[in-house]
């Protein structure tokens, strides 16, 4: 039976689900000590940051799984997490399925989008056949161990064939039982209005990048529109981008830290932070 505040039970209620993007266990801890109880798991973000690459299908099943463990070792909140491709065929997505599960993932997320995969922000993406990728759902219903592991069928068809064609494709995607449906990139507020009429039945997702080809809307205004999750997969990577690139020209032009100190956690507000003090009482209890 589905527990009553499993992912899967928020996901059919009010308010929308908030999910920021976190590629390692800092960020999850940061992110769930916020508040966030549900987090995504991005894959261009873990290229960002693991690989210092671009979101073109570079990143491997077994780094994210990896990635997920770390997390999930530390963090209890809701993992939704970005699984690409699936990385290859049906086979390989059951694979994926069962080993991202059992690494911590409370939510899988395959795309429909040929391999090598890219951003779905980024032009000139190739799909796969809308049979192909029904397959994969399948696979990837077939091989999870737990009904509360919800299995999110995405489609990169807007920038390829069109609104129109990328609603077919959900369509299809949710007949054949994914548990919530992800259109990528619609390009405009009159497209993100249209998704929830077209596609009822199931939860919807928006995801929502800086400077990215879908307006930047709130939660709750994404909420009226009918989503029931909202994704901010890479604004954290392009936060501390940002604060990164000040923060050592800071260092390069002053030989020293101080006069960003004051937009710094310092030694002890860092070891606050990732619990530094409780981890050390609790080593001391095993002390002879």
């Amino acid at each position: 039976m589905t527990q009553p505040d499993s992912l899967r039970a928020r996901l059919t209620r009010k308010p929308i689900v908030v999910a920021p993007g976190v590629y390692d266990a800092f960020t999850a801890l940061v992110a769930e000590q916020a508040s966030f109880r549900t987090l995504y798991v991005s894959g261009a973000a873990i290229a960002y940051t693991r690989l210092g690459r671009s979101d073109i299908g570079l990143v491997s099943m077994s780094e994210v799984a990896d990635v997920i463990g770390t997390i999930r070792d530390r963090v209890a909140a809701d993992l939704i997490v970005d699984a690409d491709t699936g990385y290859g065929n049906a086979l390989n997505v059951a694979r994926t399925v069962r080993l991202f599960e059992r690494a911590g993932a409370n939510a899988i997320q395959l795309e429909d989008q040929s391999f090598p995969k890219r951003c779905g922000h980024l032009d000139e993406k190739r799909l796969v056949p809308t049979a192909e990728m029904v397959g994969k759902i399948k696979a990837a219903l077939d091989a999870r161990q737990s009904r509360d592991t919800l299995v999110i069928a995405r489609t990169d068809a807007v920038g390829v064939e069109g609104f129109d064609k990328a609603i077919e494709r959900a369509l299809l995607y949710r007949d054949v039982g994914a548990d919530m449906l992800f259109v990528e990139a619609p390009k405009t507020h009159a497209e993100l209005k249209r998704i929830a009429p077209a596609l009822g039945g199931v939860p919807l997702m928006a995801n929502m990048v800086e400077g990215g080809k879908t307006p930047l809307l709130t939660a709750a205004e994404l909420e009226a529109l009918g989503f029931a999750l909202v994704i901010f997969p890479g604004g954290i990577v392009r936060a501390l981008g940002q604060m990164a690139s000040e923060y050592y020209a800071s260092l390069a032009a002053h030989g020293t830290s101080e006069p960003f100190r004051n937009r710094m956690l310092d030694f002890t507000g860092l070891n606050d932070l990732i619990g530094t003090p409780e981890l050390l009482a609790v080593g001391k209890r095993y002390d002879a």
